[in-house]
């Protein structure tokens, strides 16, 4: 296949990961405690090219981009007071502990309620746990002290999707609860869509890199060498 074509189509399925990645922030921006990614690229390798006709090297050329590995930005976000007795943040680092159908999870976004069994839960009717991994218990008043959530240092805290995350507890984090407050979501939209934007122009430019390329192969092999 045509070098230029493969370089081409590389660049535009990795700014088509961009795009969803930077997408799906934005979605995101006004989520509690949110924590937006990065999609780092990275080159194939170059290809070394040389004379056909004497095998003489004259040089090398890049084959193309791809999307090495997605990155989160785990920094803390400012805190938005809420007043809301249930809702809580972490002023540092450190998660909340849920337990979900599929195990633990941990979570920055502290919008929590109480379920019918009057425990402490979050969006998706999960329980969040205390320090000793015990559910908390919501009050007759509907309240619940701060100092009864547990904080937990997660190692190796990977996206598993609806704002939680996977990883080993090691410990307690050394965040502090507050009540009434949220995290704010960690997406900057203006710079994101910004980025969006830069995308999109880079997925434009190889279509046309494409579309040049599939008309000099037309002509190459219509007119080059035709007769008269």
């Amino acid at each position: 296949m045509n070098v230029g074509l493969n370089i081409a189509a590389a660049g535009m399925l990795a700014e088509q990961v961009r795009q969803d990645q930077l997408s799906n922030d934005l979605a995101n921006a006004s989520t509690p405690g949110y924590k937006p990614d990065t999609s780092v690229q990275s080159s194939f390798g170059a290809l070394l090219l040389a004379n056909t006709a004497t095998g003489q090297q004259i040089g090398s050329i890049q084959t193309g981009t791809d999307i090495s590995k997605i990155v989160t930005d785990m920094t803390p976000a400012p805190l938005q007071q809420t007043g809301q007795p249930l809702d809580f943040a972490i002023a540092g680092d450190g998660f909340f502990a849920v337990k979900t159908p599929q195990g633990i999870r941990y979570t920055r976004d502290g919008q929590f309620s109480s379920s019918a069994q009057h425990t402490l839960v979050d969006a998706n009717g999960d329980e969040v746990l205390g320090q000793s991994g015990a559910p908390i218990q919501v009050s007759a008043t509907g309240t619940v002290t701060a100092s009864a959530l547990g904080v937990f240092n997660v190692t190796g805290a990977q996206k598993q999707g609806e704002n939680l995350f996977t990883g080993k507890a090691a410990g307690r984090g050394t965040g502090s609860v507050e009540q009434g407050a949220l995290e704010g979501s960690g997406v900057n939209a203006i710079q994101t869509m910004t980025e969006m934007i830069s995308s999109l122009q880079s997925y434009q430019s190889g279509q046309q890199a494409i579309q040049s390329i599939a008309q000099t192969l037309q002509l190459s092999s219509t007119d080059v060498g035709a007769v008269p």
